[in-house]
Parts: structure tokens; sequence; C-alpha cells
């Protein structure tokens, strides 16, 4: 059988190389990796574009989301060869439902005092788009807590806003339905409520671990990751 490609999926204020610790790891152990950027633009569009990365994939697949890339694999995973799902730090959606509706039942985080909006330009329209960030001095301490001083500073000015419009559009799906799936909760997340995180994995009965991490699981404990990950890999292999 062909192992699995594990494709890592980013999530919003961030990019693929939040992913930079954890592929290293992987790609010795000979598993083959992508990590594509996330336009970031809306959540259908975004698992859109994801789902045509998984078919350029021949062969399985283990599909990784952070955060945000959460709600992008639970609808881009619905793609045949997707054979399981591990979720970081991540929202968990039902199908139906969308990020604003999720996180509404919940107390929120320090995320929402430390948000910025800025208009953008939108391609064939005359209204612009509202980009979503984190305030800037604001990102290390409610993003990164456990990151190096230095690497969080660069990480907060490099951050891919997330367009507003994807907290209020509606999964179209849920694969978490029909494919095995993990996930890690960061018990010292600032920026999703550590409740969302296990509630979401609750209800879609993922395998779960704690992990004692800021919301950028992914950088301050790539092993732990990485087992995670390489837990999922297993279980689809044999």
């Amino acid at each position: 059988m062909k192992p699995p490609t594990v494709v890592l999926v980013h999530g919003a204020f961030a990019d693929a190389a939040s992913f930079a610790r954890v592929v290293p790891e992987l790609l010795a152990d000979g598993t083959p990796v992508l990590v594509p950027a996330v336009p970031n633009r809306s959540l259908t569009g975004d698992a859109a574009y994801i789902a045509s990365v998984i078919r350029s994939v021949n062969g399985p697949v283990v599909l990784v989301g952070h955060s945000y890339g959460g709600a992008v694999i639970t609808v881009a995973g619905v793609e045949d060869n997707v054979k399981a799902l591990v979720y970081l730090s991540a929202y968990v959606l039902e199908e139906g439902e969308s990020l604003g509706e999720l996180q509404g039942g919940f107390p929120d985080s320090p995320l929402a005092e430390g948000l910025v909006y800025t208009p953008f330009p939108v391609q064939g329209s005359t209204e612009p788009g509202t980009d979503v960030s984190v305030d800037i001095a604001k990102f290390p301490a409610i993003f990164a807590a456990d990151v190096e001083d230095d690497l969080a500073r660069v990480l907060a000015v490099s951050q891919r806003p997330l367009a507003a419009a994807a907290f209020t559009e509606k999964a179209s799906a849920a694969a978490w339905k029909t494919r095995p799936g993990w996930g890690s909760v960061a018990t010292a997340d600032r920026t999703i409520n550590p409740d969302v995180e296990r509630f979401g994995y609750k209800r879609a009965g993922l395998t779960t671990i704690e992990i004692d991490s800021s919301h950028l699981v992914m950088l301050s404990h790539p092993h732990e990751v990485a087992d995670l990950i390489r837990e999922a890999v297993k279980a689809v292999s044999e």
C-alpha cells in the first residue's frame, strides 16, 4: 500500500511556515508531506482550493488542520482519498455551522480584544472586503506565548490575515462523520477558548490529547504534534 501523504493546512494569522518544525520530523520518517498556502479569503473558497491540492495527490492523504485550518479540512476532507483527519488547536464544525456560531457558544478568548480590521479591495466590486488580523503588539501573548520572543515578533509582522466573511460562512460538509480523526487541545490557548476545541473534538468523536501549549502548538511542541500525526498515519497504513 502506498504510504499516505500528509497535507498540512495552516490557519488564520499564520502561513505554511508555522509547520516548519513538524515537517522535518515527518520527512525523516520517509512520510510524503505537502504544506499548501491557504488563501484565507473564504471558508468555501479555501476548502475548494485545499480540495484541489488533495486531488493532485496520487494516493491516500492524512489531512491536518490548525486553528481555522480545522474548519477548512472539515469541508475539504470529503475528498475520496482523504483517509484521516488531524486537528491542532482547531475548530471542528458541524455541517451547516459557521465559525461564529461555534465560537459564540463559549466565553471569548483574549483574541477578541486583540483583533484589527482593515479594508481591502475586492475585484469586481465597489465595496471593500475586511481583513482580520491580530494587533502586532498583542500577537506574541495571544498567539505565541510559549514561542521564542524573536520568532514571535517575526510571526507578528508576517501574519496572513483572514477575510471577515469566513467567520459567517457555514460548513457545507463535515468530513469527520465518515473519517477517523485525532485532535490536540492547547490547554493554554489564548486564541481559541480550549473549551471550543474540546467541544468540537468530543462531538466529532476524535481521539484527543491535551498539550500545555499556546495556540501555536506546532512550533512550541513539534514532537508531540508529529507523534499525533504519526498515529493517524499508522492507523490508515495498517
